[in-house]
């Protein structure tokens, strides 16, 4: 069960990092772009990691407080509620 929790937590965020970079390509070109509630619920389903490391390199949603304080929230969360299923 761990292996398989391991391999989701991977694929959802590299799907969180992968969605906060095309979002923001679509931004600069200036077309029909990915909801806001899209990006969230990405992370809060476990991809708080990639989805903050997406916003980090491709410097998108930095200055919305809705994701510069939910995301990393959420990342600590989730570290927290990873670290005490793998450690117990």
């Amino acid at each position: 069960m761990k292996q398989v929790l391991g391999y989701y937590l991977l694929l959802i965020n590299a799907v969180g990092f992968l969605i906060m970079c095309i979002d923001k390509l679509l931004a600069k070109k200036q077309a029909r772009r990915v909801p806001e509630r899209t990006l969230l619920w990405v992370a809060a389903l476990g991809g708080s990691f990639g989805s903050l490391l997406g916003m980090m390199l491709a410097h998108h949603k930095t200055r919305k407080p809705k994701f510069y304080i939910t995301v990393p929230l959420l990342l600590a969360l989730q570290a927290a509620a990873a670290g005490w299923y793998y450690l117990k």
